[in-house]
């Protein structure tokens, strides 16, 4: 009887193992939030231009061979397994890998994976999610974009041009209005620029953010595909009671009332445009009470301009929210949502490196037009702008990959040989038929129409 019974609790806690390791095999596709992810990492690896040190580190790198579903999963493996690394593609392959600092782990959610076998995982596409917050509010925050080991580098690459940083200091720059709370006790905003400029290693981190693979869905959700960068990024620093900046922006603009297209967000049939769309990759840990950007959720869809003394914080100010941010997140807020920044009040100083990206036809910036008044760096990843009239400063398309390269391609529709970045981070140009361009040639006595 007891051979009987102690049988019967065998089988049971068999039958419970298995049911509890099915679930768990189930529950990632069955209730995940997060769409489709493809081995992104290969071709980012793939891409970088590096040192002999850097090539090292991907001989450990090891392409996984198994298929869920829609999941695509790179492995890294420990140093002791040889396996060559499986590189994507690219319409300008490169033979060198970056080290596993340049690596993203962005699945948050999801258990952490043995030391020997750390998968990264990257979307392909904007998840419903994502899509409903960004819909619903006019940002959207991205945990854990950057590394440790990248947060920490951009940071050491600020300390080494810090004595460059400009302050606000001069009243027509200032920002917010003495006694508010966007002002913060005096001290003025100081700007940093030239991120692009700072060489292969003190720039790397800054470049990676114009086609990071976990941004680069989102980017394509809101911005379709062909996405351009509009404005030269700098960093925004702010030391302890550090001014910030009244609320602006809106697609109907919050103090005017009127109707700004170049900021205008929509969304018809499922697809979101942002005319104009702000990218802050935060630096240090904004916490609740910090300061910093703040932003008035679902502004972006106002049609009034805001009541008097709210732009200062003076009024209504339970309406502005400053999201709380990890060094290392990333927060993307359409332009046409109301936002600015409380002035800043922790100890550590605040450092928030600021991109704005724009679709493939909308021009808001003009830098891309030779601002270092010398030849540019010539274009982008295919058939675009070779010219060196119609090109950014020439040291920001050094040490570029092409879907880097292609996100500083200047205004024009995707017909038009315009460089697309794949869902595998590879470049593809889009263009028209050959007939058709040989009409074009033909009537108008140029390359293009």
């Amino acid at each position: 009887m007891h051979f009987i019974h102690g049988k019967t609790a065998l089988l049971t806690t068999s039958y419970m193992l298995l049911l509890q390791a099915s679930r768990r095999a189930i529950a990632p596709a069955a209730f995940s939030t997060c769409a489709p992810v493809h081995n992104y990492y290969h071709y980012y690896l793939s891409s970088r231009s590096t040192s002999s040190s850097k090539a090292a580190v991907a001989s450990s790198v090891k392409k996984s061979s198994a298929k869920t579903s829609s999941l695509f999963v790179s492995s890294i493996a420990s140093s002791n397994n040889n396996h060559p690394s499986s590189a994507a593609t690219s319409t300008n392959q490169t033979t060198s890998s970056s080290s596993l600092s340049s690596s993203f782990s962005t699945m948050a959610a999801a258990p952490a994976a043995p030391e020997n076998d750390q998968q990264h995982q990257f979307p392909t596409s904007m998840s419903e999610a994502e899509r409903y917050l960004f819909d619903l509010n006019g940002y959207l925050i991205i945990r854990n974009v950057l590394t440790p080991d990248q947060i920490a580098a951009a940071n050491a690459a600020i300390d080494a041009h810090i004595s460059e940083a400009i302050p606000r200091a001069d009243p027509t720059l200032r920002n917010a209005i003495e006694g508010s709370p966007m002002y913060g006790t005096g001290p003025p905003r100081l700007d940093l620029g030239g991120i692009f400029e700072w060489g292969a290693e003190e720039s790397e981190v800054f470049k990676s953010i114009l086609a990071h693979p976990r941004l680069v869905p989102l980017f394509h959700g809101l911005l379709g595909k062909g996405y351009r960068l509009d404005h030269i990024p700098f960093v925004l620093m702010n030391n302890k009671g550090g001014e910030g900046f009244q609320l602006h922006g809106g697609t109907v603009d919050c103090v005017s009332g009127e109707y700004n297209h170049n900021l205008a967000y929509t969304c018809h049939d499922g697809n979101i445009r942002s005319s104009l769309l702000g990218c802050n990759v935060m630096l240090v840990d904004h916490n609740p009470g910090d300061g910093g950007f703040c932003v008035v959720p679902g502004s972006h869809k106002s049609n009034f301009k805001m009541p008097e003394g709210m732009v200062d914080g003076i009024l209504y100010s339970e309406y502005i929210q400053q999201p709380a941010t990890k060094a290392g997140d990333v927060v993307l807020f359409s332009e046409g949502t109301v936002h600015g920044a409380m002035g800043w009040q922790a100890d550590v100083q605040r450092r928030c490196a600021l991109y704005r990206f724009a679709p493939a036809t909308c021009g808001y910036g003009r830098s891309y037009f030779s601002a270092d008044g010398v030849s540019g760096g010539g274009g982008g990843g295919g058939g675009g702008a070779t010219s060196s009239s119609c090109s950014w400063p020439s040291k920001f398309y050094d040490d570029l990959n092409d879907a880097q390269r292609a996100v500083l391609e200047p205004p024009y529709a995707n017909r038009l040989d315009r460089p697309n970045i794949c869902e595998d981070g590879t470049v593809e140009i889009t263009q028209r038929s050959d007939r058709k361009r040989q009409h074009d040639k033909e009537v108008f006595k140029t390359k293009y129409f």
